[in-house]
């Protein structure tokens, strides 16, 4: 025991994620003969910024395999990392390289700060989407660190993000969560010392690196309402809201869509995201997945759902109940396609872990914060991913 202890002081826990970051790095690599694009899995269909492709319509769901019969068409699908590889490389023009282009631009921030870091050199790519995205999970960790200790709670519990495989998943396929989310707890961390006009900038620059984050911008609103914070509240509303309604204007002007509108919409029932793999898929898929999900998605949203709820109704609250509850409001409307997608379920609610970490410190002393720690035997599903092989053939 005493050499735990010791352990524990000498060691803190973002070094622990470095360490796992430079072995899922290291593993990568090794997986996919050395070659750093595995980390952004590039589309060879997409890639090639056709949109008279055969598999760009097959892809788009307008045309079938069998009307191809007699030409072999491969391709690797990717995974979401080849739009922000495409967004990176020519961030004006890349259109025509996305699947849904609104929907892909409304997160332009990574992609213009991968090309502002390597000045637009393609083979640096893979290398800054690594970098920016573990150093975001690393600056996350340390940040969680000292709201913990804040709070009077030991530091350890910041592992159950640092090492939750949603947000390495970011860093494995370069997608946005980890980057987005260090804006959004370091928005937390200003609040908590008092600064939010540097809360409203993080909370700006999160916006524009994923819209999922709007549920924190409306959890720092409802936190300024009760509190009656007039001015935070207004310039929250106008900075956030204003450049992000803009932003989806152009859009919209430019490609025809609004961003927040061309993905799937929620389900209306709750949890029939969830539902729906068994009723428009398989049983064995549903046993298998809702194995996964339920555990470790519906049952925490469901409990957070009720202690934050209650909370209200008492008439207590504090700013990790506002926020932990407009995380929470959406979970159980996610859409199908990203319940039967177990990336994206797990991508989805990254906020949704931090925020439970923090407000299980906050309110209780320890059984649902102890509990937190089992989303780190998820990182168990790593083996699978790390070899670059989204692929099919036509």
């Amino acid at each position: 025991m005493n050499y735990i202890v010791a352990f524990s002081r000498r060691i803190r826990p973002y070094q622990v994620v470095f360490i796992f970051l430079v072995g899922l790095c290291a593993a990568t690599l090794a997986a996919n003969d050395g070659d750093p694009k595995a980390f952004v899995t590039i589309s060879s269909c997409y890639i090639q910024c056709d949109v008279n492709l055969p598999c760009r319509a097959i892809l788009r769901g307008e045309r079938s395999p069998e009307e191809f019969e007699g030409v072999l068409v491969e391709d690797t699908v990717g995974y979401d990392g080849t739009f922000f590889y495409a967004m990176a490389r020519d961030p004006l023009h890349a259109a025509d390289c996305l699947d849904v282009p609104a929907y892909r631009y409304q997160r332009i921030l990574l992609p213009l700060v991968v090309h502002v870091l390597t000045l637009g050199y393609t083979e640096l790519f893979p290398f800054a989407f690594v970098f920016v995205n573990g150093l975001s999970l690393i600056i996350s960790t340390i940040l969680l660190e000292d709201l913990l200790i804040q709070l009077g709670r030991s530091r350890w519990y910041a592992l159950t993000y640092g090492l939750f495989f949603g947000a390495l998943v970011g860093v494995r396929l370069s997608t946005a969560e980890p980057f987005a989310y260090v804006l959004v707890i370091g928005a937390i961390w200003f609040e908590q010392r008092g600064k939010p006009i540097w809360t409203i900038i993080l909370m700006t620059l999160a916006a524009f690196a994923k819209e999922p984050t709007g549920l924190f911008v409306a959890g720092f609103m409802l936190y300024y309402l009760l509190e009656r914070r007039w001015r935070d509240l207004l310039l929250m509303g106008i900075i956030v809201g204003g450049t992000f309604g803009l932003w989806q204007l152009h859009l919209h002007n430019t490609l025809g869509a609004y961003g927040l509108t061309s993905g799937a919409p929620p389900e209306r029932i709750p949890y029939n995201g969830l539902w729906l793999i068994w009723t428009e898929g398989h049983f064995l898929a549903f046993l298998v997945l809702g194995a996964l999900f339920i555990p470790s998605v519906v049952i925490p949203s469901l409990w957070g759902l009720w202690a934050t709820i209650r909370e209200f109704l008492s008439g207590e609250y504090h700013l990790y109940t506002c926020l932990y509850f407009a995380v929470l409001s959406f979970i159980p409307f996610v859409p199908f396609s990203t319940f039967s997608e177990y990336l994206g379920i797990y991508r989805l609610i990254v906020g949704m872990v931090f925020m439970h970490v923090l407000y299980a410190a906050l309110r209780y002393p320890q059984r649902p914060l102890n509990y937190s720690t089992l989303w780190i035997v998820l990182v168990l599903i790593f083996p699978w991913i790390l070899e670059t092989n989204y692929t099919y053939s036509l």
